[in-house]
């Protein structure tokens, strides 16, 4: 029955098309659900077949290039609200909104969850990963500092679009030259992966421009479904972008991790999750100015207000610590405790305050993990550029 999945993903995707094509006329919310459920189908289709398609690739080239096809429903919405901004500047909240609370969902949550797993699995009170997660971490952290920069200037720049799109040029290149194993394909992967290889390969095709057409077809009317919801509910707009949008588009990819981990491969699941993390602070941030500068018609800057500001501050805030706590290729239990529990106080109580101050927490942590593991820092450098040093950092 590993296969039952594939067709109750394209059950799910089914409604979305009659209500773009019906002409039916429902609420605000039911269409947000109605497209959001499309995407989830559609994402967890995506991911199926992105696994999959490792048996047909490079081998290095296949963790980033898993992450980044997982992260595709993200994009999509996110790039609509980028393409809005230009002519409608509220949108640029909304772009801010979905990116930022696409990172912190995954630092705050899927991370702790793939260690706590682990560790109920294993009775263990640490994750340790191996040295090739190093390549994934180097350009994480590289990305981390640079997003200060994006809250003192108040805007998402061409300038910082090649820098962050250079980060993700060179991540890919570094990925294709590592070494991985072959990939362990589990639930409706594995059943599609033990079709011959021309079958498989016209599966994973057909399911790719399946997932994609829903995707594409789907993020407008859901962003701005959410959007008419906030209003009808009289909710806060920015937050529901900023934590139902990306619940949608991450969840495929957490739970992918997840049966990773609880099947015995944490290192995997771990390693997806956050290979994610650099392609949407890379790729995904670095577009947002390009698609705004599209729709503009000319080059221009995406201008962030003091709560979009505020919240790229305290999402960089978040990576730098989740950062310094890997830096010695070791999360454990107290740590994912912490990651999650300062995640849930930043959820509990949106503020400016609160942000601020948690912003403030981050940053002392980290840079006191820094000192305490400031040993570790060459060991991770060297490998995560050159692969040259082996040997884990201490």
């Amino acid at each position: 029955m590993i296969w039952l999945p594939i067709p109750l993903a394209v059950l799910a995707t089914i409604p979305a098309f009659v209500l773009r094509f019906g002409g039916a006329h429902v609420t605000p919310g039911t269409e947000a659900f109605t497209y959001g459920v499309a995407i989830l189908g559609a994402a967890f289709l995506l991911t199926w077949a992105a696994e999959v398609s490792e048996m047909d690739v490079p081998q290095g080239f296949a963790l980033a290039g898993l992450a980044l096809i997982a992260v595709m429903p993200e994009y999509a919405v996110d790039l609509y609200f980028a393409w809005q901004a230009a002519h409608h500047p509220a949108y640029t909240a909304y772009a801010t909104a979905n990116m930022t609370g696409a990172n912190r969902l995954l630092v705050g949550i899927a991370w702790p969850l793939i260690v706590f797993l682990f560790c109920w699995k294993r009775g263990a009170t640490r994750l340790d990963l191996p040295p090739s997660r190093s390549i994934e971490l180097v350009f994480l952290s590289l990305a981390t500092i640079y997003s200060f920069v994006i809250p003192l200037k108040g805007t998402i720049s061409l300038v910082d679009m090649l820098f962050l799109g250079g980060c993700f040029v060179a991540y890919m290149w570094r990925v294709s030259r590592a070494e991985v194993g072959e990939p362990e394909l589990v639930g409706p992967a594995r059943f599609i992966g033990q079709f011959r290889p021309a079958g498989r390969r016209a599966i994973v095709i057909a399911i790719f421009l399946y997932s994609g057409t829903v995707i594409l077809g789907a993020a407008e009317p859901f962003a701005e479904a959410l959007i008419a919801s906030g209003r009808a509910f009289g909710i806060d707009e920015f937050l529901l972008v900023q934590w139902l949008a990306p619940l949608a588009s991450e969840a495929p990819e957490v739970v992918i991790a997840c049966i990773l981990t609880v099947k015995g491969d944490a290192q995997a699941g771990m390693g997806a999750v956050i290979s994610a993390e650099v392609n949407q602070w890379t790729l995904l941030v670095g577009t947002l100015p390009l698609v705004y500068s599209l729709s503009l018609g000319h080059p221009g800057a995406v201008h962030l207000d003091a709560r979009q500001a505020e919240e790229i501050l305290l999402t960089g805030a978040q990576s730098a610590f989740a950062v310094a706590i890997l830096s010695n290729l070791s999360l454990s239990l107290l740590e994912a405790g912490t990651l999650f529990g300062l995640f849930i106080i930043t959820l509990a109580l949106p503020n400016q305050e609160v942000r601020y101050m948690i912003s403030a927490v981050y940053i002392a942590l980290a840079l006191g993990m820094l000192v305490r593991q400031r040993r570790a820092l060459p060991a991770l450098f060297r490998w995560g550029l050159s692969g040259h040093d082996h040997e884990a950092p201490a």
